[in-house]
């Protein structure tokens, strides 16, 4: 399946991974491109470079949640294909739990009405890697259990239940992909930001990085062109449907280990702060991402040092603080 001439429209599209999408989208020879976001954590500089591509790019400000306002606007644009990015993150569930859980369930429900409307044809659905918790043994496979330790995880959790029973029941067309930790250029760096931006933004103020807990724990992490070149992929592919795949490198990462890199790539010669466990913190990612180099034929394609060395020089281009 290809989209090309497709009306494809994202929501979340102004975001970190979302704006990425949307720059591989372009390369697709798509008929149209609209970005749906409430610019709760997206900005408008991350669609210069897609402004400048597609002079026809739709950008509307708009709560994802608002089923009548999303119904028409899928009247106007006639979409055939969504990518569902919109999202809460994280660390607004660790301060605003309920508001983050109602939101992130209400904008997956909100997609999935629309699909069983028939307002568009097939969705390729975020999920996160967060909907695991921590490993219970070994690369967690897509029939790990899911044990998410926030509202965040838990929310994520019941919008993958969500689209499936709305594929069971209704017969949508839809595929779920469950990246894992991304990284690269335009991640945000300010509210809410996550650990790779938190850390470059205290050294490029001449600041300690902190390290939350004894630094141990890992993730697995992913180039943020990857997982949008994998998201293009599954919707291309119609054995994905129903399914949901792990998007990840298939590698751990020490905490200590990411902060140390940065601090090398950055000549920081200072000490690392090391602070008190967050609540609630996962312990171990790694991904076992068999089912996508099978279905999709995903391989990551940017080593972590690679990748982190071009992460940290965008910052030292595009951010003043």
């Amino acid at each position: 399946m290809s989209l090309r001439n497709k009306s494809v429209l994202v929501t979340g599209g102004a975001g970190f991974i979302g704006s990425h999408l949307v720059d591989q989208l372009i390369q697709q020879d798509v008929e149209t491109i609209t970005i749906v976001d409430n610019f709760f954590l997206g900005k408008e500089r991350n669609l210069k470079g897609a402004r400048t591509k597609r002079e026809d790019l739709k950008v509307y400000n708009q709560d994802i949640a608002d089923l009548d306002a999303m119904t028409k606007i899928m009247h106007d644009e006639g979409t055939d294909v969504v990518f569902n990015l919109a999202v809460i993150p994280l660390p607004a569930s660790l301060e605003k739990p309920a508001w983050t859980f109602t939101q992130n369930v209400d904008m997956t429900l909100t997609i999935c009405e629309l699909a069983r409307k028939g307002l568009f044809k097939t969705l390729v659905h975020f999920s996160s890697s967060e909907a695991y918790g921590n490993s219970i043994s070994g690369p967690m496979d897509e029939n790990h259990p899911l044990n998410g330790t926030t509202p965040y995880a838990a929310s994520k959790a019941a919008g993958d239940l969500l689209v499936l029973s709305y594929c069971r029941t209704f017969g949508i067309d839809a595929a779920i992909i469950r990246p894992f930790n991304n990284y690269g250029p335009r991640q945000n760096e300010a509210s809410y930001a996550g650990v790779i931006p938190i850390t470059i933004a205290s050294i490029m103020r001449g600041e300690s990085p902190h390290i939350f807990g004894d630094g141990k724990q890992t993730r697995d992490y992913l180039y943020v062109t990857d997982t949008a070149n994998a998201a293009i992929k599954t919707y291309g592919c119609r054995n994905t449907r129903e399914k949901v795949l792990n998007i990840a490198s298939g590698k751990e990462i020490s905490i200590n280990y990411l902060v140390r890199l940065i601090a090398d790539l950055m000549d920081f010669k200072g000490e690392i702060i090391y602070e008190p466990d967050r609540p609630a913190d996962v312990k171990r990612h790694i991904a076992n991402i068999y089912l996508a180099e099978d279905l999709i034929d995903f391989k990551p394609t940017i080593p972590f040092e690679e990748g982190m060395r071009r992460t940290v020089d965008w910052y030292k281009q595009n951010i003043s603080l």
